[in-house]
């Protein structure tokens, strides 16, 4: 009997199951895939079930994406899976969880940076043009062009 329990365990070095960020996509876009795997296991290596995904980069509608499958998420925690702090807080950012305090620590500043960026915007206007957005719009504009130009078929 001794000798059944020691097959059993032999290939059992410690960890847990954590519901973590896989790295994917290339170079400058990357990519995530929300998986559960074992602790000790590499970043992107081997994992047990994929049970979501993440694109940080933003849209054409400036959104980032995410997939998640609450129900297998639900049977993860269910079985004793860990979360990490990154899926933890896209998870509070769903509703799954609540928001994580350095969330809601974040967009305050964030919010409070915006609102400094404006009064020092509004007291220091250009006398040549109305605002900021009229001296980056005409660049923009030009720029698009020329990509469509040589774009465009013939």
């Amino acid at each position: 009997m001794v000798h059944l329990a020691h097959l059993l365990m032999k290939n059992y070095h410690g960890g847990h199951v954590a519901i973590r960020l896989a790295l994917g996509g290339c170079a400058n876009r990357p990519f995530f895939r929300i998986v559960a795997a074992h602790n000790k296991r590499a970043r992107d290596g081997k994992y047990l079930e994929q049970v979501g995904c993440y694109d940080p980069l933003p849209n054409s509608h400036n959104e980032k994406l995410v997939g998640l499958n609450i129900e297998r998420i639900k049977h993860w925690i269910g079985c004793g899976a860990h979360v990490t702090k990154p899926v933890e807080k896209l998870l509070g950012l769903s509703g799954f969880f609540p928001l994580h305090p350095m969330t809601i620590t974040n967009a305050e500043r964030l919010r409070k940076r915006r609102a400094l960026k404006a009064e020092t915007a509004s007291e220091e206007e250009t006398p040549g043009c109305s605002t900021e957005c009229d001296q980056n719009y005409l660049p923009t504009i030009l720029f698009f062009q020329k990509i469509s130009h040589r774009t465009s078929p013939l």
